[in-house]
């Protein structure tokens, strides 16, 4: 019995390599109405980035999904950017100082499609793995772009970063701060359930719902939003979370919590982070 409410996912990617529109139909036949879509890695759809025009590419088809993703009836906003790891990738062919300036402007051109309104938000953020003084000093400095050009569009810069507590969210937030982008514009991709951490440092969190997860979100209050970080890998099916999870988490939990929490996480905190309509 699908939910009366909006269900909005703040992390998916879909690739019409691997299942596609059909991930999508499980999610809508779940219960989900809204998709936050983030653009895959580069080299995941096969993108050698020699220059900065070669994420154009990556950027494109994000933007087509969700043409195709809205025809289906399910609302689908993207989130365009480079993947912090793309830092090793490049490095591997190019000088580290050349990798970061890459990764920079094609944020730039990134930012160009939000400026269009063919897009909600940047993604960004550090390596999630260890590597070198250098590569990590490089990695912020992209990163502090990213909210450089959020500050600029006044839109959101969605994180992915190593695994983090509290230390590692205050240096987040210290960085973003410093470039004067509304603080409640960074989101923190697959965030642990922190909420009042993230509250008091101005952060938003995307918290990964696996078990458990919601429910301690929930004991520190709403403002936080759910997703699966579903990659639709054909590789790794499934992975991270599969496409109904949100949906059926929802209408389980609201069996316990009422539908007016989800109000908040699914249709008023991506309104406010994204500047976007979250209609049934």
């Amino acid at each position: 019995m699908p939910a009366k409410i909006p269900i909005t996912d703040n992390h998916m990617h879909i690739d019409p390599r691997a299942r596609g529109l059909d991930a999508v139909k499980d999610f809508k036949n779940a219960g989900g109405t809204h998709i936050i879509l983030v653009a895959k890695p580069s080299w995941s759809l096969g993108v050698r980035v020699k220059e900065p025009e070669d994420y154009l590419a990556v950027f494109d088809e994000t933007v087509e999904i969700a043409t195709k993703i809205r025809e289906m009836g399910v609302g689908a906003f993207p989130v365009l950017g480079v993947h912090p790891a793309e830092i090793s990738k490049l490095t591997e062919y190019m000088e580290l100082r050349e990798a970061a300036e890459t990764m920079k402007s094609g944020l730039e051109l990134a930012a160009g499609y939000v400026e269009k309104g063919l897009a909600v938000g940047i993604k960004s953020g550090r390596p999630h793995y260890p590597v070198s003084e250098e590569m990590w000093e490089a990695s912020n400095g992209v990163m502090e772009h990213a909210f450089s050009l959020g500050k600029e569009q006044d839109c959101a810069v969605q994180l992915h970063t190593e695994s983090v507590g509290e230390p590692e969210l205050k240096d987040i937030a210290e960085r973003a701060r410093k470039t004067g982008i509304k603080m409640y514009r960074v989101v923190k991709h697959y965030a642990p359930p922190l909420v009042k951490v993230c509250e008091e440092l101005g952060v938003f969190p995307g918290v990964i719902s696996a078990k458990g997860a919601i429910e301690q979100a929930l004991e520190e209050g709403t403002r936080f939003m759910m997703e699966t970080d579903y990659i639709d890998d054909p590789d790794r099916p499934g992975a991270v979370l599969g496409p109904k999870t949100i949906p059926k988490r929802t209408i389980k939990l609201m069996e316990t919590h009422g539908e007016e929490p989800f109000w908040v996480i699914h249709k008023e905190n991506p309104e406010k982070v994204y500047d976007i309509e979250i209609e049934l």
